[in-house]
């Protein structure tokens, strides 16, 4: 039987609840159903102006860091704070969960300034993302 993509977004929490909510996260689940691309889900794990934002379609996909009004990609944080080559998501894998595991360790090995930091600590990531010549600051939607 094939899981549907809000099944694997729940498995794939299994695997992130325990790095976000020990930093005072919480999740809410987003946007779910059936499209002509296929079935997805989303959701969100934010504390106070801070949110991470996760989608779902066949693979763990957009995987964006919130604070206010700054926003960046995954890619894009990884671009300034790992070593090329160094970060694990999104990886490629035929295990829809490999994604998420990807990403925990990613979190965990790169991502202290958005999960624990102050803010002026992750406003930094994001000036030297947009300081990179590929950089831009993401407008909210």
């Amino acid at each position: 039987m094939e899981l549907l993509a809000p099944q694997i977004l729940r498995a794939g929490r299994e695997l992130i609840d325990p790095i976000l909510l020990p930093c005072g996260f919480s999740w809410g689940y987003g946007a779910s159903g059936a499209s002509s691309g296929g079935n997805f889900a989303s959701g969100c794990y934010s504390r106070d102006d801070r949110a991470l934002e996760l989608h779902y379609r066949f693979s763990l996909g957009l995987v964006s860091y919130r604070m206010g009004e700054l926003c960046i990609d995954h890619a894009e944080y990884m671009s300034v704070v790992a070593q090329r080559g160094q970060s694990q998501y999104p990886g490629f894998s035929d295990d829809p969960l490999d994604g998420f595991r990807h990403l925990a360790h990613d979190l965990v090995a790169y991502c202290a300034a958005f999960l624990r930091g102050p803010d002026a600590e992750f406003a930094r990531v994001v000036e030297l993302v947009a300081a990179k010549p590929q950089g831009r600051r993401l407008p909210l939607p």
